[in-house]
């Protein structure tokens, strides 16, 4: 993924007004990570980079079920399947928790530094 041998890079999906996701960023900023930003206000991920999570953490995991969004479209009683969330989120990616960050074959949901600081080593 990289073009300089041994330069680390991260891509990092959220919003620039998440604060979580203001957060990852500055974390990987501050380490002199390189960062692929993905602004969920700009597009939403791909199915196939929501699958990767979801495997990991399963669909419900990605769901941020205390957002403006989720309330806005009124996804209180909703009792979906994991292949419908998939479109939806896919769709409404501010119904994601924020941020979700990949590095090589790694994934995380939501704020998780202690598993950032193994990626680097520091």
């Amino acid at each position: 993924m990289s073009s300089v041998p041994g330069q680390m890079e991260v891509q990092l999906f959220g919003t620039k007004k998440h604060s979580d996701t203001r957060k990852a960023e500055r974390f990987f900023k501050e380490r002199r990570v390189r960062l692929h930003f993905v602004d969920f206000a700009i597009r939403g991920p791909a199915l196939g980079e929501l699958r990767r999570f979801s495997q990991k953490f399963g669909v419900e995991a990605l769901i941020d079920r205390n957002s403006k969004r989720f309330a806005e479209l009124g996804l209180g009683p909703s009792r979906y399947g994991d292949e419908r969330w998939l479109e939806i989120l896919m769709d409404e990616p501010l119904l994601l928790v924020q941020p979700l960050v990949r590095f090589q074959q790694q994934v995380t949901v939501g704020l998780a530094e202690s598993t950032w600081k193994q990626w680097v080593g520091k």
